[in-house]
């Protein structure tokens, strides 16, 4: 199989090389560590400095200011080749987060149209849960558990937590594993925070069940049908993404403690070191 190679790049000007070069190697870990041990992927992930000069044949993740508005993060270039935008907020790391879901979804689902069939899911009365039939659902990795109260660290860097095959089995089993931190306790199940999209078999519309937000239910969308000349994903993140970014839930107060004791721990054991080479 042959190596796929992602590479981050900044495009704003307003990240530091250390900290970009920390979210790479981080990335680096999570894609050739933690997703292959349930997705069939083979690839790395590395930054490069210059974001003019990428190599042919690198899948960029490119840091960005800001979207329009019908826009999202998924992109192809016009020879069909995927590549990533993450919006960078000034004051605010998380969007380590964002490149890690990119990332992921990009390497789980290289051009956006990977489906897979399971059971129907249901909204009833501001419960999700299981329907009559089947959907054919958009296999997009992280969006049902992508809120940042659901991240992992690897080296003091956040990361998505992401879903496993098993999360479309037709029943819970106490052996399978649903997503990777394993907060998704069984199939088909959408935290707060996230979503999941579907093709409606009689209509052949994409729909979704959205509960970007917490503090509300979660509610059932009708997208339409995709236009041509857009992967699904592109068309789903298009009427999503916007929403989803700002309603993004926050950091628990336990992740943003234990994260900055781990940086206090690194900074610490970085200067101990540093004494033995005055």
């Amino acid at each position: 199989m042959l190596q796929i190679k992602v590479v981050l790049v900044d495009t704003t000007g307003e990240v530091k090389p250390a900290t970009m070069a920390a979210a790479a190697e981080a990335l680096n870990v999570q894609v050739t560590r933690d997703l292959p041990q349930f997705w069939n992927v083979h690839a790395t992930v590395s930054y490069r400095p210059d974001p003019n000069s990428i190599p042919q044949g690198m899948w960029p993740v490119q840091l960005v200011k800001s979207l329009p508005p019908d826009e999202g993060g998924f992109h192809m270039t016009r020879h069909n080749q995927p590549y990533s935008k993450v919006i960078v907020t000034p004051g605010s790391d998380d969007w380590t987060i964002d490149a890690s879901h990119e990332t992921v979804e990009m390497l789980v689902d290289p051009y956006g149209n990977r489906l897979q069939t399971s059971n129907a899911i249901t909204v009833d009365q501001g419960q999700i849960g299981d329907a009559e039939g089947k959907y054919e659902y958009l296999v997009e990795a992280c969006d049902p558990c992508e809120a940042n109260n659901c991240a992992y660290q690897i080296d003091g860097i956040l990361v998505s937590d992401f879903i496993t095959p098993d999360f479309y089995d037709p029943a819970a089993t106490s052996s399978a594993r649903y997503s990777f931190t394993g907060a998704v306790k069984k199939p088909r199940q959408i935290l707060p925070g996230g979503y999941i999209s579907w093709v409606d078999p009689q209509t052949s519309e994409m729909k979704q069940i959205l509960w970007v937000d917490p503090s509300q239910k979660p509610t059932i969308r009708n997208l339409g049908p995709a236009p041509e000349g857009l992967s699904l994903r592109e068309f789903v993140e298009s009427k999503t993404y916007g929403l989803a970014y700002k309603k993004r839930l926050p950091p628990s107060k336990a992740t943003v403690a234990a994260r900055k004791q781990l940086r206090a721990a690194l900074a610490n054991a970085a200067f101990t070191r540093a004494k033995h080479y005055v």
